[in-house]
């Protein structure tokens, strides 16, 4: 028999679940200084693509729309990539977990071989990215006046490599017609991608 204390089973078990609960609490969303955006696909991987539509150069107008709008907000930015080149994913999260303080966001369109599916939809992976995902499809829903696919759990490599909040946005659908005309005016990507902006620092304010 020792002289030393041995806490009970009931104890420790307590105080594991508290240390549990304090390693998977997301992130203070207000405590970011950068966004890292990322212009999905990119190079020889297109995207989504019908006809001469291809989802790579609609991501890529939507991110730098996106940049030069959170720069005029005072916002500090950065890019996966500035050209049409191809970047392995696991390099697009690895640069955002290299920022110090930052969040990270990735550009997209939908495209499916069926029906005619339409609107926007925002995923993320990490419990820390809920918040920003929520807060910028919630953004998108209300001021674009197209269908609201929600916010949906994903675990694409690009965001589920994130250490930092991150949400992967599906800004329509190329594959139905209606949509793609409206996802081919530059004013729907201006309002979309300002729309991203003000999901991005609802997010901050939290």
């Amino acid at each position: 028999m020792t002289s030393g204390y041995t806490p009970s089973r009931r104890f420790t078990g307590f105080f594991a679940c508290i240390m549990l609960a304090l390693l998977v609490l997301p992130a203070k969303a207000g405590r970011f200084s950068n966004v890292v955006i990322d212009p999905g696909h990119g190079g020889h991987d297109n995207g989504g693509k019908i006809g001469n539509v291809f989802e790579k150069f609609l991501a890529f107008d939507v991110s730098l729309r996106l940049e030069r709008y959170l720069k005029g907000k005072g916002i500090r930015t950065e890019l996966t990539r500035r050209s049409d080149i191809f970047v392995p994913l696991s390099d697009r999260a690895a640069y955002a977990n290299r920022i110090r303080s930052s969040v990270f966001v990735s550009i997209h369109f939908n495209w499916v071989s069926y029906g005619g599916p339409s609107g926007t939809e925002t995923f993320y992976c990490g419990s820390n990215g809920f918040p920003l995902a929520s807060a910028v499809q919630n953004s998108i829903a209300a001021g674009l006046g197209t269908p609201s696919r929600g916010v949906k759990f994903g675990r694409f490599k690009v965001i589920r490599d994130c250490r930092v909040p991150a949400a992967l946005i599906e800004g329509g659908f190329i594959s139905t017609a209606k949509e793609r005309s409206r996802i081919l005016d530059p004013k729907y990507r201006q309002r979309l991608a300002e729309l991203i902006g003000d999901g991005i620092l609802r997010f901050r304010r939290m």
